[in-house]
């Protein structure tokens, strides 16, 4: 029995220390990297899957390599995942764009002249730059008017009345609704009624356009991972309980629970006999405080499979799916209500990608996009019905292989379908807007799943209606145990966390940064802890330039 209490004492000691990173997506994977350089490495980090990245992961297909999580680069100016892949040789610096020619097709397979297309398009992203400019101006919208997609739409309606009602017209109204289904897969929604008008400026766009790494996204872990001891990471540990704030928890246990921690043989000897008591208030009475003391100051953190992980802080980079899904269990004590209201009216939908690969190309080689133009339904539809409705195009990543981009709940409708089903019904529509009843079957077909992915619970999130940037600055927030200690014992990162690059990698990494840079600063009352315009912080300084 001795043994076993000495072995399990052991173990509890091997797994103490004094951060705690959960999660290895690129928030967790910066956090340990900026720890590491400044020469800190007591840390472990959690991952619940069997691989690290999160929500970064490129497949090889059968002749190609894919992304199912993040596509790009979003912005080259200050970006620190570009500057990272630059400085691994993972990117062309001297990026020149392909040709990008899209045709935009009605169902009976007409093709849409590209004077009108362009005439929309252009249209569109002038009312889209007047929707960010409410957050930015802060001036007040239409009366009624909430929401992007009803601002957009109200644009829409303005713009067409001049047109008499025509089949020009309505062709016009399919473009504006097409490139809506596009905006709901940027911004991560199930509609643009969701957006709320006046935060969608919130988010800052960095100069240098979207840059892809040809390799696959998945080689910026490898810069990303390379200084990080392979025993710092824990795969397959998926977490179920973070007990933060232990002090009641803790002094309840020390009563009523036997404790796998190495302190457990002196709360035993205190309840023996009186002669006993005497003699440990003479010498350990001391030894017991100092005990006591070091499992307060402790977090713990239970994972699925029953083994628990102790620490002084822990940095948490859930995403926020999950976080909607179980933050009232998955913390004890529960978070602020703060916390937990910015945490539901936040977003966080699904975004998920179709891949078709072919044997040999069938598209003409100068085109790389076919715009589908739905026609809107006169009545509700069945999602079994109509979901592919939501596949707004689908665009070249190579002659052989096509991508096609769905969001909200026709995403997680398709996710229910088998590869074979979705493919089979990806060919219908091809064969209906190219008006090509000999477009191929492809041999290979592949979906992602966001949604459904336990660890994630979506794709990225996005301002609803009600919600603000506030709310993601709330997330952020870190918590103390109480008002006495210098420094958080419970952090926030992940792209979720950035108030201006949610959605991003750029946005989790400088998170993770940010969050682990909040440990390591000097010694400071937790009300001194403020960010000042001159320090080397990458977000203050773009912002900087923004202004400036």
């Amino acid at each position: 029995m001795g043994d076993k209490d000495l072995n399990s004492s052991k173990k509890c000691e091997t797994r103490r220390y004094n951060v705690i990173i959960i999660g290895s997506g690129m928030a967790g994977l910066a956090a340990a990297n900026y720890l590491i350089k400044n020469g800190t490495e007591d840390f472990i980090i959690l991952e619940a899957r069997k691989r690290i990245g999160g929500r970064i992961i490129s497949i090889p297909m059968k002749n190609h390599n894919v992304e199912l999580g993040a596509n790009w680069i979003h912005g080259v100016l200050g970006n620190p995942i570009y500057e990272i892949a630059t400085a691994n040789g993972l990117v062309n610096i001297i990026n020149i764009p392909k040709p990008h020619k899209v045709i935009a097709a009605t169902e009976d397979g007409k093709q849409v002249p590209f004077g009108v297309l362009q005439e929309i398009h252009e249209a569109y992203v002038c009312f889209l730059r007047r929707c960010e400019e409410y957050f930015l101006c802060q001036y007040l919208p239409p009366p009624d008017i909430h929401s992007v997609g009803e601002h957009i739409n109200l644009e829409a309606t303005i713009y067409l009345e001049r047109l008499p009602a025509s089949e020009e017209k309505k062709l016009r109204r399919l473009i504006f609704d097409c490139l809506l289904k596009r905006e709901t897969c940027i911004s991560g929604c199930n509609t643009m009624d969701e957006i709320d008008l006046l935060e969608l400026g919130s988010y800052t766009e960095l100069q240098g356009g979207n840059i892809m790494i040809p390799s696959g996204y998945s080689k910026i872990l490898e810069p990303m991972t390379k200084h990080i001891p392979s025993d710092k990471i824990i795969t397959n540990h998926a977490v179920k309980k973070i007990v933060w704030d232990s002090e009641q928890h803790n002094l309840s246990r020390l009563d009523d629970e036997e404790s796998e921690d190495s302190d457990q043989t002196v709360i035993e000897d205190i309840s023996k006999s009186t002669s006993e008591k005497t003699n440990i208030t003479e010498q350990p009475t001391d030894t017991l405080i100092k005990s006591k003391k070091k499992l307060l100051h402790t977090v713990e953190v239970i994972c699925e499979n029953g083994q628990s992980f102790y620490a002084n802080h822990v940095i948490c980079t859930i995403p926020l799916g999950v976080l909607k899904d179980h933050a009232s269990t998955l913390f004890e004590p529960t978070l602020p209500q703060y916390k937990i209201e910015s945490i539901e009216r936040l977003l966080f939908s699904a975004v998920d990608k179709i891949f078709l690969e072919y044997e040999r190309p069938f598209l003409n080689p100068d085109i790389t996009e076919i715009m589908l133009l739905w026609e809107s339904p006169s009545s509700p539809e069945d999602l079994s019905q109509c979901w592919y409705k939501k596949i707004y195009s689908f665009s070249k990543v190579t002659e052989t292989l096509l991508l096609g981009w769905i969001s909200g709940m026709e995403a997680e409708y398709m996710e229910t379908l088998s590869m074979n089903e979705v493919a089979i019904t990806c060919t219908k529509i091809l064969r209906k807007f190219l008006n090509d009843p000999f477009v191929p079957e492809p041999q290979n077909c592949v979906c992602t799943s966001w949604k459904k992915q336990p660890y994630t619970r979506g794709s990225y999130t996005a301002i609803a209606v009600g919600a603000s940037q506030s709310d993601i600055e709330s997330l952020a927030q870190p918590l103390f145990r109480n008002v006495h200690d210098k420094k958080p014992t419970l952090l926030f990162a992940g792209e979720h966390t950035h108030s201006n690059f949610y959605s991003t990698v750029h946005g989790a990494y400088l998170s993770g940064q940010a969050a682990a840079r909040r440990l390591l600063a000097p010694d400071e009352a937790p009300e001194n802890l403020l960010d000042c315009p001159g320090t080397a912080d990458l977000n203050t300084w773009i912002q900087g330039v923004q202004l400036q």
